[in-house]
């Protein structure tokens, strides 16, 4: 309880001086982070965790991501994927698959004696998008209103799109530690388990998203019976799927997906309980990180694991983005934009503790931890510092452009 008092104060402390303290970039994860890595460090400090016995962490954890999921896929804005369709299908489509094979090749060259379907699980929890640690970006008026577009429907749909692979792997990384090492069953489940999960998100997702709009325009419903039914939807997705043996991310991905045309006829706001909830929810995990960081980052520095990280913030993502741009009307710098702005953050910080909870420490779940944590804060340092500069030369650019021509009468 006292640990949960301290999380409350400290995040009351930040809402009250939260215009000031974005005047410096510090976003509520990163003050949450911050606060975590003070009160969790030292022999005796005044809170502790116990992260050896992470099992019992592991429905609360799936169950934020699942609503996480199904947030980012109902506020992904419709008009940005129809304006912007073809610049958002070759990042999802394009970038995203060659962005996963590069991190895998990579880490295969970095860490040479970790089994292969760890460093596959590995390169899904470094490669997700996450733009809260670097929300000012998405705010930044001086930045083009459509680079901001491109990168929210990204961030939105980047985590849910990666999360079945995530799992395929993680499964097979168990499997390879085990008697049997039967991959073929291992992977046919976790396919088995995704098409479970679409039948369920799917039908939960569109079920629901009907019978609210139905309710809604005949009257039969409250504004805030609407928001409470809301978030029943991701709830009963994942619940539902996992009953009957499937991906409950995948589910309420796909039942947020399912129910977001319905979200334009109903009263502005419904899904905000919903994401007030994932917020919270996401800020308490921050605070967890925040021990994390003292368990790995002080824990003496592993050269190979702190050059991945780097690398994984930085080219493994910028290179595929800036190629697989080319000839979509985007300026080089634009594309630069896109591939550099890329920062990691809660979606990693998920797939970080549930692969540690799923693979034991010799069958590479501390390994995976401690690279999560390295990049996650590796990515918090150059997005967040970088985030000024960037609007700051847009801003230039702008005032140094030519005035438009005026058109013949």
């Amino acid at each position: 309880m006292l640990a949960v008092t301290v999380i409350a104060g400290i995040l009351f402390t930040w809402c009250v001086l939260s215009r000031r303290l974005a005047l410096w970039s510090i976003t509520a994860p990163i003050a949450m982070m911050g606060a975590g890595v003070a009160l969790t460090r030292g022999s005796d400090p005044p809170l502790v965790f116990d992260l050896g016995d992470m099992a019992g962490f592991e429905r609360a954890v799936e169950v934020v991501l699942a609503l996480l999921l199904f947030v980012d896929a109902t506020e992904v804005p419709a008009g940005a994927i129809r304006r912007e369709r073809g610049v958002v299908a070759r990042l999802l489509g394009g970038a995203l698959p060659l962005t996963l094979g590069v991190a895998f090749l990579a880490a295969l060259a970095f860490f040479p004696d970790q089994p292969g379907w760890v460093l596959a699980a590995l390169a899904t929890v470094v490669v997700p998008l996450d733009l809260a640690p670097a929300a000012a970006v998405v705010r930044d008026g001086r930045i083009p209103a459509r680079l901001r577009e491109v990168l929210t429907v990204e961030g939105g749909l980047s985590d849910g799109i990666v999360s079945p692979v995530f799992l395929i792997c993680v499964a097979a990384a168990a499997e390879y530690h085990t008697a049997g090492e039967d991959f073929a069953a291992a992977l046919l489940s976790a396919v088995g388990a995704a098409g479970v999960a679409v039948g369920t998100g799917s039908l939960v997702g569109y079920l629901g998203g009907w019978l609210l709009r139905r309710s809604w325009a005949r009257g039969w419903t409250l504004p805030t019976a609407a928001r409470l039914a809301v978030l029943s939807v991701p709830i009963a997705a994942y619940s539902l799927s996992v009953a009957l043996g499937g991906n409950g991310f995948v589910a309420s991905f796909l039942a947020g997906v399912c129910v977001s045309p319905a979200m334009r006829h109903l009263p502005e706001g419904t899904v905000r309980m919903t994401d007030d909830l994932v917020t919270l929810s996401t800020l308490a995990l921050w605070f967890l990180f925040g021990q994390m960081v003292n368990d790995e980052f002080w824990d003496g520095f592993h050269l190979s694991v702190v050059l991945y990280a780097v690398l994984a913030c930085t080219l493994i993502r910028l290179v595929p983005v800036v190629l697989v741009l080319a000839g979509t009307g985007l300026s080089l710098s634009d594309r630069l934009f896109l591939g550099w702005m890329g920062p990691r953050g809660v979606a990693s910080v998920v797939f970080g503790l549930l692969a540690a909870i799923e693979l034991p420490a010799a069958g590479g779940g501390d390994f995976i931890s401690r690279v999560m944590v390295i990049t996650v804060m590796v990515s918090i340092v150059l997005h967040g510092l970088s985030a000024e500069p960037l609007g700051r030369r847009y801003a230039r650019g702008r005032r140094g452009a030519p005035e438009p021509r005026a058109g013949r009468s």
